[in-house]
Formats: C-alpha cells, sequence, structure tokens
C-alpha cells in the first residue's frame, strides 16, 4: 500500500524512506517505516476508524492532523488517549481502536 503513504507533510516535512518496523494494530499485523506516525500507517493500509465516541459510540479518525483535537486518539501499548498524527511507531508497538474515553490496560 505504498501509494497510500504520506511522503510530504505539511509540518514533518518530506518523509524519507527508513527501515521497516512490525506494528500490530488491532491484533493484525502491519509493516510500517520506523518513526513514521501511526495515523499516517493506519491511512496507508485504509484503516480510517480510530476510535468509537464515548456517548453515542460513533467512529472517529483523522480530523486536524496536527495534534489540537482528540479525533484520532487510540490505545497503544496500554495506554488510551495517544493522539496517533503526532505519535511515531516503533517496533512492536501494540495499537487499539478505542472505545469511549478508554482504560488503562496493565501488560504483562
Amino acid at each position: 500500500m505504498d501509494e497510500m503513504r504520506v511522503t510530504e507533510h505539511p509540518i514533518l516535512g518530506d518523509q524519507e524512506p527508513t527501515e521497516m518496523v512490525e506494528i500490530t494494530v488491532d491484533g493484525k499485523k502491519l509493516t510500517a517505516r520506523s518513526g513514521e506516525m501511526i495515523a499516517a500507517v493506519l491511512m496507508a493500509n485504509g484503516m480510517m476508524v480510530h476510535r468509537h465516541t464515548a456517548k453515542n459510540h460513533e467512529p472517529r479518525g483523522i480530523f486536524c492532523g496536527i495534534g489540537q483535537c482528540t479525533d484520532c486518539v487510540m490505545t497503544v501499548n496500554g495506554k488510551p488517549n495517544v493522539r496517533t498524527c503526532i505519535t511515531p511507531v516503533e517496533d512492536g508497538m501494540v495499537i487499539e481502536t478505542q472505545e469511549g474515553y478508554g482504560k488503562r490496560r496493565i501488560r504483562e
């Protein structure tokens, strides 16, 4: 899905190719470029829903793309409310679609 990857970012500038890492999103293994923003990896893989609202369970995803809103928050490595548009991927990350306000999970 390289044709969907963000290679030119208005804030971060041109994204140079880097080594590939593996992350898990909702139980699915994905490859990503090291340092690529989580939201960019999701977009490149056609995943647009990052969370569901607490009250009406409505889907949300990228809105501002610069870390100012909270529409793209997800649970990352057990920590809820991580803004995926400004958080770079790291090898082995476990990312989950967030339900409502999210709950901290203790990893064993």
